[in-house]
């Protein structure tokens, strides 16, 4: 398996592409269109999007790889919001190109998507539908666990006390390289020693 990581330019979440073949992907988070330019030039057919909450600068490339036939993904209690003004893209001036949720998963289902095996983690927090994907040595976080740091819960989607249960939930997990939704890469180990996860 292979991770690639598609920064931003300007304001938008880290995006990942992650392939087992070289030939498909699934893309994480795609904050901005351009992840599908990035994505052809490695020669890279995304076929699914998987979102780890539907906050703008997570989404905002969603109807771009949906429109060259990717399937868009979230938990359940996370697709209104993505597909509604709570998205925040209105508040901040940034408009969302429109786009549908084809799938949704729940708490502790697992996906094999493009011969890769997903577990699913909700960590409600920064916002309601808020979750993690697992992978066998590795873990998706969105904007529940930065390096040295863990999501707002201020926004009006946010809740204090769900985020420090989803904290302390990672902190139980094995140890795990975190690909954060900002931010540079971290361990879990890491963060349970210096870090947020600090129990």
């Amino acid at each position: 398996m292979k991770i690639i990581p598609v920064f931003p330019k300007g304001f938008a979440a880290n995006s990942y592409l992650v392939t087992a073949d070289g030939a498909n992907a699934v893309a994480i988070d795609p904050g901005q269109a351009r992840v599908l330019q990035e994505a052809k030039k490695l020669g890279l057919a995304v076929k699914y999007i998987l979102l780890t909450h539907g906050h703008f600068d997570h989404i905002v490339g969603c109807a771009a790889l949906q429109a060259a036939g990717a399937k868009v993904g979230c938990l359940y209690a996370e697709k209104a919001l993505a597909l509604s003004n709570d998205n925040m893209g209105a508040f901040f001036g940034v408009p969302v190109p429109p786009f549908q949720v084809d799938f949704t998963f729940r708490d502790g289902e697992p996906l094999s998507l493009c011969g890769i095996a997903f577990e699913v983690k909700a960590t409600p927090g920064h916002t309601a539908g808020s979750c993690c994907f697992l992978t066998e040595n590795e873990i998706f976080t969105g904007d529940t666990l930065f390096a040295g740091d863990r999501g707002r819960t201020d926004l009006p989607t946010g809740s204090e006390a769900a985020m420090q249960e989803s904290l302390r939930l990672l902190a139980g997990l094995q140890n795990r390289t975190v690909y954060p939704g900002h931010g540079s890469a971290t361990t879990l180990e890491e963060e349970k020693l210096y870090g947020i996860l600090r129990f």
